[in-house]
């Protein structure tokens, strides 16, 4: 992918090879062949920090489908501008929860509304968009939740947003740079 140059990232990553149970863990969280993100070995930097973003990642399936996952954590990203994370899930992603170009587009330049949405992904978008902005859920928007999905599936689609929110602090306070597979934004 042309990407334009990007500022040096403030932090560098760890170099490889890295400690055997370090790649370890790279190994199960990566596809096969792909190098670890920055994010990840720059955060392996300070153990700390890096066993407790593991611990609170929800980096394994779920009880939401693949595809409502996507578009939470793509959407998140996109409200939070943090292009690093939504082009390395998109990239990686997309394709796989079976999203159209148009809604790629939809998770950056859309609304709760958009029409390359069905019903149930439009409340997702509408959700995102809400705690993003006030950090709660009003009764309308979790009635709706309720009506669609189980408790355990709300409480797994607001914990992504929550820890996505955490991935974008991280990413734009780094200022990593993208990933050689990553996608740019779409403008406009």
């Amino acid at each position: 992918m042309n990407h334009q140059t990007e500022p040096a990232a403030r932090v560098e990553p760890m170099p490889a090879p890295y400690p055997p149970e370090l790649q370890k863990v790279f190994d199960a969280i990566m596809p096969p062949g792909v190098p670890p993100l920055s994010l990840f070995t720059t955060l392996a930097r300070v153990p700390r920090i890096w066993d407790r973003f593991r611990a609170g990642s929800l980096l394994d399936r779920g009880p939401v489908s693949l595809r409502h996952r996507e578009i939470v954590i793509d959407r998140t990203c996109a409200r939070c501008g943090c292009a690093y994370e939504w082009g390395v899930h998109v990239a990686f992603f997309a394709q796989r929860a079976a999203l159209t170009p148009e809604q790629v587009r939809a998770t950056v330049h859309g609304d709760g509304n958009d029409p390359a949405w069905t019903d149930d992904e439009r409340l997702l978008i509408r959700m995102v968009d809400e705690l993003h902005d006030t950090a709660s859920l009003c009764d309308e928007t979790w009635s709706a939740l309720a009506a669609a999905f189980s408790v355990e599936q709300i409480l797994e689609l607001i914990g992504l947003v929550g820890f996505y929110h955490t991935v974008a602090f991280f990413a734009n306070s780094l200022k990593l740079p993208p990933e050689p597979l990553s996608v740019p934004f779409p403008t406009a």
